[in-house]
This record gives structure tokens, sequence and C-alpha cells, in this order.
């Protein structure tokens, strides 16, 4: 079989909400970036390295950073719901600050699935804009896997 190109707007980004947890679409994303985060090397060149440099990864990380628009029902005004529960987690502090994320591309089988915090971006526009919304998630501890469809 072979490999081709996908479509970034095919990827899904859901958010766990509740203790269950539901896993809530993310709306209103038009753009995603996965980052290596956090990772840190430690240099282990000594005397016997004879002037070449030696080191080594000692920390993984990474973050997950996605933008798009905020949406509001113009209705009632609530939020989209994905969204409000990132708000949500963005606002915690130490342990409440911890939430899951998981993700995935057209056709994968199974979703990545992070515990991580959430960092939200500027939110605006000019006169001739749709209000912009971001997030950025750094995961906490190494990534898992869930089906998808589970």
């Amino acid at each position: 079989m072979a490999t081709e190109k996908y479509d970034a707007r095919g990827c899904t980004f859901e958010i766990a909400v509740g203790a269950t947890p539901s896993w809530t679409a993310i709306g209103g994303i038009n753009t995603f970036t996965k980052s290596n985060a956090n990772e840190k090397d430690t240099d282990v060149t000594d005397y016997s390295s004879n002037g070449e440099y030696e080191g080594q990864m000692m920390q993984r990380g990474q973050s997950l950073k996605l933008e798009g628009f905020r949406l509001l029902d113009p209705t009632t005004g609530a939020g989209d719901p994905g969204q409000a529960a990132v708000e949500t987690l963005a606002k915690g502090i130490g342990n409440a600050s911890l939430g899951q994320i998981r993700f995935c591309a057209p056709g994968d089988t199974e979703y990545e699935v992070w515990t991580c915090y959430a960092s939200m971006g500027d939110q605006g526009g000019d006169q001739n804009a749709k209000v912009s919304w971001s997030v950025t998630f750094t995961r906490s501890g190494a990534a898992s896997s869930m089906a998808v469809g589970a």
C-alpha cells in the first residue's frame, strides 16, 4: 500500500470532560502545530572524549497548539462545548491543571492520548476579522493510545 499526503482538516482533536470521561470535540480549529517541547539534554563530555562533544537526551516532551476561531451561539451566547472545556482546564492550578486530550489523523486506528495542561492564547481581531481563539497543550508524562471508536 502506498502512503499519501492527508488533509490537516481531517484531524480530530477532543478533550475529556467529566469523571467518566465524555470526549468532546474542540471546534473552530483551522491550524495545529505539534512540537517537541521541554526537551532537556546533558553534556557528558569528559577528557576521554578527545575534544569531541558527547551528549545524551535526558527528557522528552511535546506540545500541541490549536488555533482557529472562537465559536458562540448567536441566540444563546453559549460557546463551543470543547472550547469551553479547554478554557476551564486552562484556569486550573496544581493537580486541577491536568486534563486529557486525544487526537488522530484521518484513517488512524488509534488516538494519541495526553495528560496535559492548557495555556490559552490571545483572542482578538480587527474590524474585518472573526475573533481568534488558540490554546497550547503541554504534555505531562508519557503519551498513551486509545482505539478510535472507543
